[in-house]
């Protein structure tokens, strides 16, 4: 089969979904588009059914507006990448996303060599990934990130730089107006990339359709139950006539973004008892102006506000969307009590159960400091917003940056003790007995998504994984091997990849063939 650059989006059939299947994916986000792929791949003959409720894939978390689409790899976040009292950097987490992120190269590029995924150009670009510092103190810790990263051989190429001709010659938009005499220092990767998440799930998903799956929007799960037979139900309205459907599936993921948490607590499984959501929306100024986008192609972090949450981290970025090339700058927090950007005002309160008012409690009264910094977020005027953009691009004009709103995202809290913790991250819930599990939490998260569901298949299709093995590792090759431990491994993927997904220049790839 092959696949055309611009895929039309998979069909939105008109009949009743089918009523029984092997698998049932809620949600037509990247999570369930990948997870759809593989199972398809694994198992060619099982019925795979997916029902979204909104009009089209990919419409909330997984659009390229809702979604910063940094290619998560810890190259430039410097969340990942904390300091410690001793002043060393602790990389492990950072280390541990970008063996992860590897494993979504690897997916993606042999669904392009086998026609699942269209011309790569339309999905994912090179984009140097930039860490950004200023100050003399916030400086050396970057040059301490440097010494921990540099020689492992995920982070190959890394450099330092602190050079203002060198600073200014690289990112001339971020250099232009700065004080001459203010210190800044570069963590840079020219292996970074930048990620249109929108389009490759619409792709997975045309492909999926094509390959059998049942694809349908407008189709809203309200309720989820087992039946005795150990099967689930799924009761489906059809959001256009409002009639009302069953849906039965030996196995169903809840890929459902800022849903997910309802559905599986309506499903009543004893694993998600506990767990609570903290709902924290965001904005981003835009610019679409390509005289000023073409001065910047870089995708640049810099450090978290005191208070603000890991996902608030400010960055310039480049974005490449339908083949046009943009900067957004961001996230301005705000809070919301939607679970989903296109959700209701009453998603808070519907998730709140006696198990989990106590971790709900809990995380409330030592979070303080972020309740205050998403309050003076909420207040931030547009001229308040571009000063902030200012520490980027001190010759910003308001005039050139419109105001978006981004997807939300609903951190996860889970009970710790007698009381919970607020985590930020991405975290797979699952029945004990593997029939049913769901992804909750946010970043890293889409960039991710090919390592989530590897763990999906791991803690639900034990019994099969064995036989899989072989077409996993045709899929994935890295997959169950550290690449941080098998440099040449890493270097023989990094090629095929880099190749495959056209993320080295003509020239390089002439080379390589």
């Amino acid at each position: 089969m092959s696949t055309q650059a611009n895929l039309p989006e998979p069909r939105s059939t008109q009949q009743p979904a089918r009523q029984t299947t092997d698998v049932l994916l809620i949600g037509a986000g990247i999570m369930s588009a990948t997870l759809g792929s593989l199972i398809k791949s694994l198992e060619p003959d099982w019925s795979v059914t997916l029902l979204e409720r909104l009009d089209g894939p990919a419409r909330e978390s997984s659009d390229p507006w809702n979604n910063a689409g940094t290619g998560h790899s810890a190259l430039c976040e410097l969340n990942y990448t904390p300091r410690l009292p001793d002043g060393s950097v602790d990389v492990s987490k950072a280390l541990k996303i970008n063996e992860q992120f590897q494993l979504s190269r690897q997916l993606w590029s042999y669904a392009v060599e086998n026609g699942q995924l269209g011309d790569p150009s339309t999905f994912i670009n090179p984009i140097p990934h930039v860490s950004f510092v200023r100050g003399e103190e916030n400086a050396e810790y970057l040059r301490a990130r440097y010494d921990a990263l540099a020689a492992n051989p995920l982070f190959e190429g890394i450099e330092y730089i602190d050079d203002r001709d060198e600073f200014a010659r690289r990112l001339p938009l971020m250099a232009d107006g700065r004080d001459e005499n203010e210190t800044v220092a570069l963590n840079w990767s020219e292996r970074g990339t930048d990620v249109d998440f929108g389009a490759l799930t619409r792709q997975l998903l045309s492909d999926l359709e094509q390959r059998g799956a049942d694809v349908q929007y407008g189709r809203q799960v309200k309720n989820l139950s087992r039946d005795t037979d150990g099967t689930w139900a799924a009761k489906v309205k059809d959001l256009r006539t409002g009639s009302v459907s069953t849906v039965r599936a030996r196995f169903v993921f809840v890929g459902a973004g800022g849903g997910a948490l309802h559905l599986l607590q309506k499903a009543g499984i004893e694993e998600i008892k506990g767990f609570a959501g903290f709902p924290v929306s965001g904005q981003f100024v835009r610019c679409l102006n390509t005289d000023i986008a073409s001065q910047h192609r870089a995708k640049v972090y810099g450090l978290a506000p005191v208070g603000a949450p890991p996902m608030s981290v400010p960055h310039l970025d480049t974005r490449v969307i339908d083949g046009q090339q943009s900067l957004l700058f961001g996230p301005y927090a705000g809070w919301s009590p939607k679970f989903l950007k296109n959700g209701s005002l009453t998603d808070l309160a519907r998730s709140i159960r006696f198990n989990n008012v106590m971790p709900m409690l809990g995380v409330g009264m030592t979070s303080m400091p972020l309740v205050k910094y998403l309050v003076l977020e909420v207040l931030k005027s547009q001229r308040s917003r571009i000063e902030d953009l200012h520490a980027f691009a001190p010759t910003a004009q308001s005039e050139d940056w419109e105001l978006i709103t981004a997807g939300q995202r609903v951190q996860v809290v889970r009970k710790k003790g007698r009381g919970g913790s607020l985590e930020f991250g991405t975290s797979i819930i699952s029945a004990s007995d593997g029939s049913i599990a769901g992804l909750l939490g946010a970043s890293p998260g889409a960039s991710t998504s090919v390592a989530a569901m590897l763990e999906v298949l791991e803690r639900c299709f034990g019994s099969q994984l064995e036989a899989w093995k072989p077409k996993l590792k045709e899929m994935v090759p890295s997959y169950g091997v550290s690449l941080s431990e098998n440099p040449s491994l890493l270097a023989d993927l990094r090629s095929w990849t880099d190749r495959t997904l056209k993320l080295t220049s003509q020239d390089e790839q002439a080379a390589q063939r």
